[in-house]
């Protein structure tokens, strides 16, 4: 007879083995994904005051806490909280198919009202927003007439609503307002909350998957040898599959082409124009300069994240000129995984990991970086 606990113990090894070998690589991709969509929009938005890095520091929180999630109610309730930093109220539609149904608000004076409401998602607005998958921004009149009535317009009249998307589909719908404080949404913070809400929700999902699917398939390799089939990025658990729509609304068809487009709110289209004309790649192929892009942004993200989990040991190293002892094991780590990804490529010479270091944890003093860092 088979021993239960040391089968157990067996798959359980073996798909710890299984995730620690794919699921950093995994996390790598969608993260780099998250930050090619935020880059043009953080980048064109320049400091606007001495008070910029406590909205850095307080952004970093919404984000943590949205990581915090270890389930899927979780990590949207977190997205819910951090959506009230920037507005003050927010409330989550579900969309199946055709149909918009409250989730949970946030901020207004019945929350419990905002559950099971039947959004109309036939016109302004909302309709927008799942039509292009971008964020729209409009007034009172271009969202629901009856949820207006029930928790009355903003005293701005100003109303976002935002897309959370997985597999390049709208999953929900974020409504978001200055509510009667006429304290205005933050658009770009509450885009950067949705961005990283939809990233790690597939994040959470693989690693569930892969802890049901990876046992099984352990044991087989056990077996017969047969190699353990790896799960994709691409797969993910629907975070509303149990939740069922009360109504049916149609989700209108595209506006014809001679009927003018709405403009969707967003920061880098304003900047389009000027990144193109001082685009340091321009001379390059277009593969090589796609490949140099990359790795900058790659390095960007390496040392961001650096930044967001040591922000403690970040502060005294450069108030003692030693971010490189301090930091050694991270930095170490991630220049081995930028050198690995970028370090046979036409990237390679240029060392945008070193660079980056002295850029951003450094800001632009070497010094800081101590006698011990080696470029």
């Amino acid at each position: 007879m088979v021993d239960r606990k040391q089968l157990k113990s067996v798959v359980e090894t073996s798909v710890s083995h299984v995730l620690e070998k794919h699921l950093p690589r995994m996390r790598e991709e969608l993260v780099e994904q998250v930050w090619e969509h935020l880059e043009p929009q953080l980048s064109a938005t320049a400091p606007a005051s001495p008070g910029a890095d406590v909205g850095a520091a307080d952004l970093l929180k919404a984000v943590s806490a949205i990581h915090a999630g270890a389930t899927q109610k979780e990590i949207l309730r977190g997205l819910l909280d951090g959506a009230v930093r920037y507005s003050a109220r927010a409330a989550l539609f579900v969309v199946k198919g055709s149909t918009a149904t409250g989730w949970e608000g946030r901020g207004f004076s019945n929350n419990d009202a905002v559950k099971n409401f039947a959004l109309d998602v036939a016109r302004g607005v909302p309709a927008r927003v799942l039509q292009s998958q971008m964020t729209f921004t409009g007034t009172s009149a271009d969202m629901d007439e009856q949820f207006v009535a029930q928790h009355r317009a903003p005293s701005d009249d100003r109303i976002i609503v935002l897309p959370l998307l997985l597999k390049d589909k709208v999953a929900a719908l974020i409504y978001a307002d200055a509510g009667a404080s006429g304290r205005p949404t933050d658009d770009a913070s509450l885009e950067v909350l949705l961005t990283t809400t939809g990233a790690w929700l597939e994040v959470v999902s693989l690693r569930k998957q892969s802890q049901k699917e990876g046992g099984a398939e352990a044991v087989a390799e056990r077996a017969d040898g047969a190699p353990v089939p790896v799960q994709t990025v691409s797969s993910y658990s629907d975070p509303f599959a149990g939740h069922a729509p009360t109504h049916s609304m149609k989700v209108p068809a595209p506006a014809p082409a001679s009927e003018p487009e709405p403009e969707p709110m967003t920061t880098s289209a304003a900047a389009a124009a000027p990144a193109a004309a001082r685009d340091a790649f321009s001379h390059l192929s277009p593969e090589d300069a796609d490949t140099h892009r990359k790795a900058q942004r790659f390095a960007r993200l390496l040392v961001d994240e650096i930044k967001l989990y040591n922000q403690a040991k970040v502060a005294e190293g450069r108030k003692h000129k030693d971010l490189y002892d301090r930091l050694k094991e991270d930095i170490d780590k991630s220049r081995s995984t930028y050198s690995k990804r970028y370090g046979n490529t036409a990237a390679a010479s240029a060392d945008y990991f070193n660079a980056e270091l002295v850029r951003s944890l450094a800001e632009d003093d070497s010094s800081l970086m101590g006698a011990n860092f080696r470029r």
